[in-house]
């Protein structure tokens, strides 16, 4: 296809026009794409005359970018299909000439142009490359052979980077490129560096080849690479370029446009590399055998001279020259990990004269701090800032340094310290080092860990604190009251032999809460987190508490930050049912910030900054940690309602679905708490029904009781999915607990979905195969029966099945392994269901079932009860045994250790006790909540732990004994241990109910 030709060139012509009339109308690029019907889109010559249209140099620029912007859309939508079975609606030919004409055009046109364009390409290369378009490589090899050198290695680095995180197999295409193009891009790197004085278009090529490399090592050395003597030409080249100075003509004067300049780039690329190479696979520690020879060889050879050239160019810095931050951060991570006798000579003037002015508050620091604080904390608190920090570098060096030698390096760095807060402390008021101050404090911050921990010093942290650190919460300089604040913090903790002095530094921090510096405000408030936590007597705050919270909420109107949230939280825990009096301002106040997080949120389209989102997020959890604080004072949600509606409105949509979890939280305490549930409260069901069936039955279990009747029937629904014969059974397994819930939540109310509930679950039952389903099923049957057993026995009879039902109950809970242990309804709760489900029977009049049906029922009821029993007083007893930090992690392991079958290959697909057990203990809240609420549920009278016991109690007297007599010996020895059992848990109960709440 002939892109010039005439009809072409009209087509032109007339789009160009009708881009340029949407221009002249200032309507958004993005209306132009909705505006442009698929007859013109799909039409032959389309594509290619809006790409002649974009590289056309007499074509008005505005216009070019709209249709470039156009191309790039179009292309990312239609030119690879996400069903592998629809045909693309770009025809072939269109491809063809796409394909062949783009690879010209993408280096011809300006860079703002240029960006567009390589995004087609790259859609076009992960869609076509290798199979549709095999010839690629040939064009970049000739292309570079050609001297056309920007545009293959452009091309070329978009071929390597869909390839860097591939391995094995799919890295094949990645090695055929190294095989074919490495001799030919050294050739070309080697020609670059001979370029005397070469201009900064020679370092974007460089930088090109850089990223090629990069690509090409990122996951393995290919093997080309294992010669050593090929591998040596690439290192002679990086290295000489890293030790080369930067040219000093061209050099932007804005700090923003220096980084970003081609020469500093390609250090920061090349540091990059040597960082990768080492880490990966240059240390001796980290590499298989195969590969060992590879990392002994570039230890050897290389890593003495990259350490040297590193540490030359931080040198740069000690005598005041210019270093980018990301290659300064570079660096220390690989002086970080490096090996200690190569670094040891030049350690000290390394660590007192490079590393420590690292961490000294600085000049580009004040100047942020006086004309944006807001962006100074910001850039103080985000994590994504610290990855590429030098600052945060440098403190991670002392750290690993002093962690892995501190013997040799500690008490050395200390004494430097020391002598910098002598200085400090000896020098006249105008001549007094704030900044190098500023870094001492920041040091003996960053070690508080290992000083609290070590003697000499953790007895002299007090005494440090007093005479170094607290003074400066008075001090002329701003960023050293922050920095006073931010290393109580640290201390908080420690045992205070003068609780004067923790008294004071508090006091101190509280006092930051006012402190006209924004940063000096926002480190005091996280300050006050570590005290309150660490103040035994909430005497001390308790005074002050509505002057803390109202600066609290004044910090919160000016920045929006997660750890804000946290002290907050903190408060609340501590103080708990004292939070009360001001619950409803609380609220208030956190709605309010969530409102405000949320329009941040949604204002940051590219989603650059998640500060505000994070804040939404922790907005939500605080309103949860106060609700769950006055949850005895079930008036207060009268008067929350209101605040609090708007917003779990909103957020069960769409728009909610990251903070879905937090929202259904607050739901489940005021259906909980709430002395009723409002009609706006019971408006919010179907929007928790419509927001995802899963999340729902994970996150409002709590709400259940309720809401009834409307759980039960949303509930079935979410339950028909056991009716599909297609799923598997590990995917069924929820449903039987959302009917479980049902059962025990709702007693009395929904007997009408007794039946269907029932009719399905037998249905499944049939059609099982794993044991852990098929117990959650009996287990429903179970519910059922302690539900209402009269009516669940007779729909039972109605359907037919109530000897299948029992015969597989009795089957299964006779089932064990070779071992002893059962195979199924192995947890105490499994056991407990099974007992309130049999132990219903029991209380039935003896007509309703055979003769020879309640002699195993009472058996197996028996059984059950013993095994109950003996689980329970065995879980007491490792729970004494055992430290409360391991509880959960036994919890768990006890899990996967009793679902191992002695026929592994009947249960090696089995989920098991493990999903089922952590739901328990995710549910642990849950349990709290209907412990707190059970006033508000005169429904719920028993108390599961012991209604087994009670039950064979108030069964028939006479049948009871009656069936006693007709027991095997070992049957009434075990009805008689549940006897003597059954007597002090009475007791114990009795005493309990005796105490008042």
């Amino acid at each position: 296809m002939m892109i010039s030709s005439g009809g072409i060139c009209i087509g032109m012509q007339q789009i160009s026009l009708e881009l340029r009339g949407e221009i002249s109308n200032m309507r958004p690029w993005e209306q132009i794409l909705l505006d442009t019907s698929d007859a013109l889109n799909f039409a032959p010559g389309h594509l290619v005359r809006l790409l002649q249209i974009i590289v056309d140099g007499n074509c008005d620029i505005a216009v070019r970018q709209v249709a470039s912007i156009h191309f790039k859309n179009f292309i990312a939508k239609n030119w690879s299909p996400d069903d592998p079975a629809e045909v693309s609606k770009i025809s072939q030919s269109d491809k063809d000439a796409v394909r062949q004409h783009i690879l010209v055009f993408v280096t011809e046109v300006p860079t703002l142009l240029r960006v567009q364009l390589g995004e087609c390409l790259k859609t076009i290369i992960n869609s076509d490359y290798p199979e549709h378009w095999p010839g690629l490589l040939h064009w970049v090899k000739h292309k570079l052979q050609d001297q056309q050198i920007y545009g293959a290695l452009f091309v070329l680095r978009i071929l390597a980077r869909k390839y860097e995180f591939k391995s094995d197999d799919d890295r094949a295409p990645l090695l055929l490129i190294v095989e074919e193009m490495f001799v030919h891009l050294r050739d070309v790197f080697n020609k670059l560096v001979q370029i005397a004085s070469p201009p900064v278009e020679v370092a974007e090529l460089i930088k090109l080849i850089c990223k090629i490399f990069w690509s090409s090592i990122y996951l393995e050395i290919p093997k080309q690479l294992y010669d050593a003597n090929v591998f040596n030409a690439w290192m002679v080249l990086l290295l000489n370029i890293l030790e080369r100075p930067a040219p000093i003509e061209g050099q932007p004067a804005d700090p923003e446009q220096r980084k970003l300049w081609g020469w500093w780039k390609v250090k920061k690329w090349i540091t990059h590399i040597l960082n990768r190479l080492y880490t990966r696979f240059g240390d001796m520690r980290l590499q298989n055998p195969e590969s060992k020879a590879f990392a002994h060889m570039f230890t050897k050879t290389y890593a003495g001279k990259i350490m040297e050239c590193h540490l030359n160019l931080l040198n740069t810095i000690r005598t005041g020259g210019y270093l980018p931050d990301r290659v300064i951060n570079l660096i220390m991570q690989y002086l970080s990990n490096s090996l200690y006798q190569l670094l040891k000579p030049r350690l000290d003037v390394l660590l007192f004269e490079i590393i420590f002015p690292l961490m000294c508050f600085n000049d580009n620091d004040q100047k942020l701090w006086d004309e944006d604080p807001h962006e100074y904390v910001r850039k103080g608190y985000d994590f994504f800032e610290d990855l590429y920090s030098p600052r945060t570098a440098a403190m991670d060096f002392v750290n690993e340094l002093v962690r892995k030698r501190r013997k040799e390096n500690l008490q050395k760095f200390l004494n430097f310290i020391v002598e910098i807060l002598r200085r400090y402390s000896e020098a006249l008021l105008q001549h007094k080092p704030y900044r190098q101050k500023d870094g001492a404090l920041l040091a003996i911050g960053m070690l508080s860990e290992r000083l609290k921990k070590i003697e000499p010093y953790k007895s002299e942290l007090e005494r440090m604190l007093v005479q170094q650190a607290f003074p400066e919460f008075r001090s002329p300089v701003g960023h050293l009251r922050a920095k006073a604040a931010w290393v109580a913090e640290q201390y908080a903790d420690i045992e205070f032999c003068d609780q004067n002095n923790f008294r004071a530094a508090l006091h101190s921090v509280v006092a930051g809460l006012q402190d006209p510096e924004l940063p000096v405000r926002v480190d005091s408030v996280f300050g006050l987190r570590s005290f309150v936590e660490a103040c035994k007597d909430l005497g001390e705050i308790r005074p002050i508490l509505p002057q803390l919270l109202d600066n609290f909420f004044k910090l919160m109107n000016e920045i929006e930050n997660e750890d804000l949230v946290f002290t907050l939280e903190t408060i609340v825990d501590k103080f708990g049912e004292e939070m009360a009096p001001y619950a409803l301002g609380l609220c208030q106040n956190l709605a309010s910030a969530f409102w405000r997080c949320m329009s941040t949120a949604e204002a940051d389209e590219d989603g650059d900054d998640p500060s505000g989102a994070l804040a939404a997020v922790g907005c939500l959890r605080a309103i949860s940690m106060i609700l769950e604080s006055v949850s005895k004072l079930s008036h207060l949600f009268v008067n929350i309602e209101p605040i609090i509606f708007p917003i779990l409105q909103r957020m069960l949509t769409t728009d909610g679905q990251e903070v879905l979890e937090e929202v259904l939280e607050i739901v489940s305490y005021m259906t909980f708490f709430s002395p009723t549930i409002s009609l706006q409260m019971w408006s919010l069901w179907p929007l928790m029904c419509h927001v995802g069936n899963a999340a729902v039955y994970e996150d409002s279990r709590a709400s259940t009781s309720r809401f009834g009747e409307m759980v039960a029937a949303h509930y079935f629904s979410c339950s028909q999915i056991m009716a599909d014969q297609n799923l598997e059974d590990t995917d069924n397994e929820p449903a039987p607990k959302l009917i479980e819930d049902v059962f025990q939540s709702c007693k009395g109310q929904v007997d009408h979905w007794v039946e269907p509930y029932l009719r399905i679950t037998v249905e499944r039952l049939r059609r099982t195969e794993k044991p852990f389903l098929k117990s959650l099923l009996i287990q429903v049957v179970a519910n059922a029966l302690y539900y209402n057993p009269i009516l669940a026995l007779n729909i039972l009879h109605m359907l037919g099945v109530s000897s299948e039902i029992f015969e597989l109950w009795f089957q299964m809970l006779q089932q064990v392994k070779k071992s002893g242990m059962r195979v199924n309804f192995r947890r105490e709760y499994d056991k407990k269901i099974c007992c309130l489900g049999l132990t219903s029977l029991l209380s039935l009049p003896a007509d309703q079932l055979p003769s020879e049906a309640w002699g195993c029922i009472f058996r197996a009821t028996l059984e059950l009860l013993v095994a109950y029993k003996d689980q329970v007083a065995e879980s007491a007893k490792e729970n004494e045994d055992e430290d409360d930090d391991n509880d959960i992690d036994d919890f768990q392991s006890d899990d996967e250790d009793d679902f191992q079958s002695d026929d592994e290959d009947d249960f090696e697909d089995e989920r098991g006790d493990t999903e089922e057990d952590k739901d328990e203990a995710d549910n642990a809240k849950l349990k709290k909540l209907a412990a707190q609420a059970k006033t508000f549920r005169p429904d719920d009278d028993e108390d599961d732990d012991d209604s087994d016991d009670d039950s064979l109690q108030a069964s028939d007297a006479l049948r009871f004994q009656n069936l006693t007599l007709t027991l095997e010996f070992q049957y009434r020895a075990l009805a008689d241990g549940v006897a003597q059992h059954a007597e002090p848990r009475r007791a114990q109960i009795a005493a309990a109910a005796a105490i008042p709440s």
